[in-house]
């Protein structure tokens, strides 16, 4: 009552301009309501009832009386403030609304920072500070902004100390700092969310230490690959944003984005005007129209599917690390160790601090935990399943000084991740405009005039990076130990200081007292997933095409145990010839049998793959060219139109490519599809979904929730029964009858192509009468939204052919 009546006041006093103070009242409640559904969307919840008492939270801080009285059951590790400690709080804001004085709110700065107000770890001194030590390379200047950076028990870690059982030894036997800076990266940020300058300069800062960048979930331009400006780190997100072969392929490490930890269940978001041509292109989608990455990735609904992508990217880059980015939450050890059971190489422990700044508000607090739970949790379950040697523990959120590294390696991190301070380093001055397009230093914008006073080098993260490899080896001095291996894991050497008012011993428990069970990474991979026979096969039986252009056929049998079948060719394709592959009908191959997972995975131009009998789930995942053609058995009894011949989510961020398949597909048909055409006989709920260029041709039913978050693109449904409308998502697709001569001729040719290549009766039938076929489709495509830009054009990058890459 108190919040509405607060708007209606604002409206009458003249402070909230244009509303009544009903309207005023009314847009605070839809707030409320808007507020309250992301929150049950990213928690999977449908109802409000189900939302109450669900307890889908964890306090930090918090004593053991307030949880028993006001939370019980709700986790609490590190105990914290009782009621008494609330109470006062609660008091100290009486005093000052209603003291002696009148009253005095100033506000607490708890977005953006004020003087006086709450402690910001990244507040305009310890900037400037950095910025200083930076531009003077002033080793002081960096060990003050380092004190500067505890001047507040902000984090979990503030409140612990360093012990040791040696006794110090000189700096000059200490491992040098070329070592201990191949241990850092840069944390997850897209171009996109930064701009181009900004970007590479990373990539090229840390390729000359001999670490590595994190492309973040938006692509790369082509013209990087190979060179010092490419990301070491390509990551592969729930939007598969830009995700092609040759981007996997220029990749040292590919890192699938489960989430990020200071967005917990939400996924990425770009607004619509950071959105231009340049970043359009690079993502596959449409210009001036927003992009999120949903929180759920559409091939992973379980351990298992997360599993197969994992063996996925290996089948395509068999030399590249996979790595899997989770967020530090109770529950996250058990994860971890479902993840390093299913191959991968890398576990990222992603904490709440940083993120690019583009949260909205009610994201930036009460969401994420420090990375220090989530690591020590990972950690502790990783070596009570005897399974730490497999993996490399990875940290980031909030990491700034050699200090935080060394805590962390205390804690079990292998290696470090740097997001905000990275940027700062940089030239970013904290100013909190990064989802408007406005940064004052040109970072976190896609405006010309901005950008152009980007003032970031390489030069200037490379000293950042070794001022903190430097400090690290101090640390390691005065420890007695002369290699930051050694002290992975060893949580025994950390104490709790007084500092924090948490009880931070369950940090520092370890679940092996013997200590001989493994603590850190030892082996170089995860060696669970290897290449399959298949592929290699298909990769050695393909050499006359890729080194001297000649056309291969080949006739095979199939399995369904045979997974990502195709993948390790199109990668080499990919890896020699880049975008643009090899000529159309190079490579041509025809199974018999039913095709595993993943069939034709990231499907490279000049690769023609036919199979006949069926596919299971994921056909042309990630397709970028060449064709895939499905026909049913010659055995089946059964019409192709009236038999499912794929499984679900098949041409998953597709980009290229055509696919014809005699028959139904499953759910989730060309989600993220951005550049495939294909043909189907049918298709389950949630076809084109999240869909941002392309043509899909259905010639036959379609599932509920059809082109939902559709984008860009366009699809073609054979309607006889009038039934679309009800299945059609409303919010930005509609339906028209097909009018334009043009769209009626490419339907055509797309229905004549699938009737020549699969074979298809149903298809025939329709172009017999095709002038009834054609009144009885309809053509649907996004509405037309404020915003989106029109007329773009992207020029196609050129490649540089290298023979034997």
């Amino acid at each position: 009552y108190l919040a509405l009546a607060t708007a209606g006041e604002l409206a009458r006093s003249g402070k909230a301009k244009g509303v009544s103070p009903a309207e005023a009242a009314a847009n605070f409640a839809r707030a409320l309501e808007k507020g309250l559904l992301k929150i049950m969307s990213k928690m999977g919840i449908s109802t409000v009832d189900s939302y109450c008492g669900a307890q889908i939270f964890e306090a930090i801080g918090l004593g053991q009386d307030v949880i028993d009285l006001c939370l019980r059951g709700t986790p609490s590790r590190l105990g914290g403030v009782s009621l008494n400690r609330l109470a006062q709080d609660v008091l100290s804001l009486h005093r000052d609304a209603f003291g002696a004085d009148g009253p005095r709110l100033p506000s607490p700065g708890l977005f953006k920072y004020k003087r006086g107000g709450e402690y910001h770890a990244f507040n305009p001194e310890v900037v400037k500070t950095l910025h200083k030590a930076i531009e003077t390379g002033d080793s002081a200047l960096y060990r003050r902004f380092a004190r500067l950076t505890r001047d507040g028990a902000a984090t979990p870690r503030d409140g612990l100390s360093f012990r040791s059982d040696r006794q110090p030894i000189p700096l000059e036997a200490v491992e040098p700092v070329a070592e201990i800076v191949r241990r850092f990266s840069t944390a997850a940020i897209s171009h996109g969310a930064i701009g181009s300058e900004a970007h590479r300069t990373l990539a090229i800062a840390m390729n000359r230490l001999g670490a590595m960048s994190n492309s973040g979930e938006g692509g790369e331009a082509v013209e990087r690959y190979g060179t010092e400006s490419n990301s070491a780190i390509k990551q592969v997100a729930s939007g598969r944003f830009g995700v092609t072969p040759a981007y996997l392929m220029s990749a040292r490490e590919i890192q699938i984005k489960m989430a990020q930890g200071s967005k917990p269940g939400e996924g990425g978001h770009l607004p619509g005007h950071k959105v231009t041509a340049e970043i359009a292109a690079l993502r596959h989608s449409t210009p001036g129209v927003g992009l999120i990455s949903p929180p759920p990735h559409h091939d992973i609904y379980s351990i298992e599917d997360l599993a197969q992508l994992i063996y996925d990217l290996k089948q395509i880059n068999p030399h590249a690390a996979v790595s899997v980015k989770l967020v530090a939450e109770t529950g996250v050890g058990t994860i971890a160790a479902g993840v390093v059971k299913g191959g991968a190489d890398v576990v990222h422990i992603s904490g709440a601090d940083g993120g690019t700044g583009a949260s909205p508000l009610s994201s930036i607090r009460h969401a994420g935990l420090p990375f220090e739970l989530g690591l020590a949790e990972a950690q502790q379950t990783l070596i009570a399943n005897d399974l730490r040697d497999r993996v490399r523990l990875r940290v980031d959120g909030g990491l700034k000084t050699g200090r935080d590294v060394v805590i962390a390696a205390l804690l079990g991190a292998d290696e470090y991740s740097f997001g905000t301070a990275a940027l700062i380093a940089e030239g970013c001055l904290m100013a909190r405009a990064c989802h408007r397009n406005s940064c004052p230093v040109g970072i976190a914008t896609q405006r010309p005039e901005l950008r152009a006073r980007f003032p970031g080098t390489p030069e200037m993260v490379m000293a950042y990076m070794t001022f903190i490899a430097q400090e690290v080896r101090e640390i390691l001095a005065e420890l007695g130990y002369p290699t930051l291996s050694e002290l992975i894991g060893r949580a025994d050497l950390l104490a709790q200081n007084g500092l924090s008012p948490l009880d931070l011993s369950p940090l520092l428990a370890t679940p092996d007292r013997k200590g001989i069970l493994p603590r850190r990474n030892i082996l170089p991979a995860n060696d669970i997933h290897t290449v399959s026979y298949l592929n290699w096969h298909l990769l050695e039986a393909a050499r006359p095409a890729l080194d001297a252009g000649q056309v291969v056929t080949q006739h095979l049998k199939i399995r369904n145990t045979d997974r990502g079948v195709g993948a390790t060719l199109s990668g080499a394709i990919a890896a020699r010839f880049g975008p643009a592959g090899l000529p159309e009908g190079t490579i041509h191959v025809v199974f018999e049998g039913s095709a595993g997972q993943s069939f034709g995975l990231f499907n490279s131009p000049g690769l023609h793959l036919t199979v006949i009998g069926e596919a299971n789930d994921y056909v042309g995942k990630g397709m970028a060219g060449g064709e895939i053609i499905l026909i049913p058995s010659p055995e089946t009894p059964f019409r192709s139109h009236e038999n499912v011949i794929l499984g679900n989510t098949a041409l998953y961020g597709a980009t290229g490519g055509r696919l014809f398949a005699a028959g139904r597909a499953g759910e989730r048909f060309a989600v993220r599809n951005s550049g495939a055409e294909a043909v189907v006989e049918g298709v389950g709920h949630h076809g084109c979904e999240y869909m941002t260029g392309g043509v899909v041709v259905v010639l036959g039913e379609v599932g509920f929730n059809f082109g939902a978050g559709m984008s860009g693109g366009i699809a073609f449904v054979y309607d006889p029964a009038g039934a679309l409308p009800l299945k059609l998502n409303p919010d930005m697709v509609h339906a028209l009858p097909v009018a334009a001569p043009a769209d009626a001729t490419r339907l055509r040719r797309l229905v004549e192509a699938h009737a020549r290549k699969t074979g298809s009766e149903h298809a025939w039938r329709l172009l017999a009468d095709w002038e009834s076929a054609l009144a009885a489709f309809r053509k649907v495509e996004p509405i037309e939204k404020p915003g989106a830009v029109k007329g773009w054009s992207v020029k196609r990058e050129t490649w540089n052919v290298k023979r034997g890459a």
